[in-house]
């Protein structure tokens, strides 16, 4: 170029850069005029709002396998169902969220890129989907190719804290990536645009780079062998690195959502659901996948203690393991119980698989105390109207358990989308309860101040009543749980129930077997002592036979009773025998080893008697009165048992030597001639000759050991007294083998 000439690409640039600030200038000018224009819209309570009907799947990852097809037969039955619910056209689309769960997974990694295209190929095809918006939902940090297929749904909402990225870690290290994995990766960016092409690339492939390129208009994502073309047709502002090379592009929710590549931020399926105005509740996940309802009925009428709990945990899993059960009803008819065993139920429950089984509480009557944990507990609470939830609390918390019972409500509810202060009011009369309503959509939710002060849109709701006073527990019947969407349904009887699932025979009432039944007999406090008095009058007898008989197979048998029936109850586990076995064998070690020494007989004594007290209770230290009761109970068992053996053994002692069956077997004591006659045949032996003589100990006398008397190495004995080794000792008696030394004190 001439000088003074022409310079067509700096003009050109400035007539680009002028017609950029017009349009925006236009477009500011053209939205006021729009807002100016619109009639404010009036708030309206959500129920009356016109809503989308919403349903949810879950993709478990890492994506391999059958799970393309099951996911695909979710899709068509959730789908079918979706049109059915909002058949107009002209209304808002029905949603479908897929929730992305690693589960058990390191961040879902290990899918094969087939079933991911494949499951991605079908959310962007499947005429099924025509006329649905999809969403998917990451709440927690996924890797690998399931990015493919989240990318292939319309919207992407995250939690804050996940991570979304590292697609290539699936792909063999150390080898490119192959040219079909990328062009599927730009293929799903370019049909969506939820993640830009570039971005997408740099998430699968470590070798790009990808910059981050502002213009006066609008932001883009460009691969560095393109930045120099986008350069020559772009006014560019400022640029920046994104995602370097050698690293694979990952973000967390935070970041997608600044970066506009997530819509939403949301913590929860009910922050999802509010953010993607749905009614409550409408974010169900179905456990069924297309397959027919196979139902069971488990009844809670009892008080929920250690052994109710277990109880009906171990029927549940039974039936889980033995057959293809995806429905699970609880009649719950109970006061409730001590918190950490309701707790500990309602953990249980809420562990299920979810996509496997759903899970319903029925309560016709009443919940109380911490029933009505095991209830919030469900997938779906569903009560009569005039049901009762809550109130009356038998088992109140203590201060010791308050805390501890609170962190666990605050992972149960959450685990199930629901605030935890109603839970945790329904037992803590400290809990103050009160009605809040969104400032913006008019939405409705229950807070204590404590959570309230908890949430990031804390200034975004408004007071409105107070539920419970900070001085009783909550009681709402049922109509008021579906008012506080604490309940799903409120029904007249089980048959409306059927109706509301679609069940169409009553189902089938899992009840203890035989099993149970002989478990909670051989766990009454009787026949436990009955099974110890046993055991530990067996045990004596063996220990008067000579070798091993029949009196320690009864013995074995009678503690192998005990412990298994108390294992299986709930209150006793390993540390429990464990404990049991030592002590015993420090007593044996005690009577046969160590005679006149009392510290391993002492320890072993109170071993057992531990071991069989903790065995009967499912505490160390007693917290709460029942706790108190129940130890007492426990140690009157223990006591009662310790007395009935030492019957059993005078009475064996009696009367089994002189039995045509026992006599040969057992030893019969001695009379007190014979006694006397053996003592005087071992005082008069080849070695009276040591008595009064003097020596040193070889080796430590604890009391046994050895000792050199005259130059000659013994085994002797003390009389009960530790001797050092060296020091001297002096021979007092000599009976048999046995030689009793004493030490010499220094004059």
């Amino acid at each position: 170029m001439k000088k003074g000439g022409f310079d067509g690409t700096g003009m050109a640039r400035r007539i680009r850069r002028a017609a950029s600030l017009c349009l925006a200038v236009w477009l500011v000018l053209a939205a006021r005029t729009r807002g100016q224009q619109q009639p404010a819209t009036p708030e309206h309570p959500p129920d009356q709002v016109a809503r989308s009907a919403g349903r949810l799947i879950r993709i478990p990852l890492p994506i391999t396998g059958t799970v393309p097809r099951i996911v695909r037969s979710a899709v068509q039955a959730a789908a079918e169902d979706l049109h059915r619910q909002q058949p107009d056209a002209a209304g808002p689309r029905p949603v479908l969220v897929f929730e992305f769960d690693p589960g058990r997974t390191e961040f879902g990694q290990g899918g094969e890129y087939t079933d991911a295209t494949e499951l991605a190929d079908f959310l962007l095809e499947s005429p099924e989907l025509h006329g649905i918006r999809t969403v998917a939902y990451v709440p927690r940090s996924i890797k690998g190719h399931g990015v493919l297929v989240a990318m292939a749904c319309e919207e992407l909402v995250m939690a804050p804290d996940a991570e979304f990225g590292d697609a290539g870690i699936d792909e063999p290290p150390q080898i490119d990536i192959k040219q079909p994995v990328r062009a599927a990766y730009a293929f799903v960016a370019d049909r969506r645009r939820t993640i830009p092409r570039a971005v997408a690339l740099g998430m699968l492939d470590k070798t790009l780079q990808v910059h981050r390129v502002e213009t006066l208009m609008s932001v883009h994502f460009v691969l560095e062998e393109d930045l120099d073309a986008f350069r020559e047709t772009h006014d560019v502002q400022s640029e920046a690195v994104l995602i370097r090379r050698g690293e694979w592009g990952r973000f967390t929710g935070s970041e997608a959502r600044q970066l506009g590549f997530a819509k939403f931020l949301a913590n929860s399926r009910q922050q999802l659901a509010d953010s993607l105005d749905l009614p409550r509740g409408a974010l169900k996940e179905d456990p069924l996948l297309g397959r027919p309802l196979n139902a069971r009925l488990v009844v809670l009428d009892d008080a929920i203690d250690s052994q109710v709990a277990s109880r009906i945990q171990s029927m549940i899993d039974e039936e889980l393991r033995s057959g293809d059960v995806n429905f699970l009803c609880l009649r719950i008819e109970s006061s409730g119980g001590p918190a950490p065993d309701c707790v500990s139920l309602a953990n249980f429950i809420a562990d299920l698989d979810r996509s496997a089984v759903r899970t319903v509480a029925y309560v016709p009557d009443e919940a109380r105390g911490g029933a009505t944990l095991v209830a919030l507990a469900c997938d779906h609470l569903v009560m009569h109207p005039e049901a009762v939830l809550g109130g009356d609390n038998p088992y109140p918390l203590n201060a010791d358990q308050t805390g501890s019972v609170r962190d666990s409500l605050r992972l149960l509810m959450a685990s199930r989308d629901r605030n935890w202060s109603p839970a945790l009011a329904f037992l803590d009369p400290s809990v103050e309860l009160a009605k809040y309503t969104h400032r913006q959509s008019g939405r409705q939710s229950y807070f204590s101040p404590q959570e309230l002060e908890e949430r990031e849109d804390a200034d975004q709701w408004q007071r409105r009543e107070i539920i419970s006073n900070a001085d009783e527990v909550l009681q709402v019947t049922g109509a008021e749980a579906r008012e506080m969407n604490l309940a799903w349904q409120v029904v007249e009887n089980f048959e409306e129930l059927k109706q509301a699932y679609g069940l169409q025979d009553d189902p089938r009432l899992v009840e203890p077997d035989w099993a149970d039944y002989l478990i909670d007999a051989l766990a009454h406090p009787a026949v436990a002592m009955f099974l110890l008095v046993i055991g530990g009058a067996a045990l004596y007898a063996e220990i008067q036979m000579p070798g091993i008989g029949i009196g320690g197979f009864v013995a074995s048998v009678a503690f192998l009773l005990f412990f298994w029936s108390k294992f299986l109850y709930g209150t006793a586990a390993w540390l429990e025998v464990l404990l049991f076995l030592a002590g015993v064998c420090f007593l044996l070690l005690e009577v046969f080893v160590l005679p006149g020494f009392g510290v391993f007989g002492l320890g072993g004594g109170l071993m057992v008697i531990s071991s069989l007290v903790l065995a009967s209770q499912t505490f160390v230290l007693p917290q709460t009165g029942p706790q108190l009761i129940e130890l007492r109970n426990s140690m009157m068992m223990v006591a009662g048992a310790g007395l009935g053996i030492l019957a059993a053994t005078a009475v064996l002692r009696r009367y089994l030597p002189h039995t045509p069956m026992f006599n040969r077997l057992m030893l019969l004591p001695m009379q007190s001639g014979e006694r006397e006659n053996l003592g005087r045949r071992e005082s008069v032996s080849e070695r009276d000759e040591l008595l009064g003589r003097r020596g040193t100990a070889t080796t430590q006398l604890t009391p046994s050991g050895k000792a050199t008397i005259d130059g000659t190495l013994l085994d002797v004995i003390t009389d009960g007294e530790v001797v050092d080794c060296g020091s001297p000792v002096e021979v007092v008696e000599v009976r048999g083998n046995r030689v009793v030394v004493r030490p010499l004190r220094p004059s």
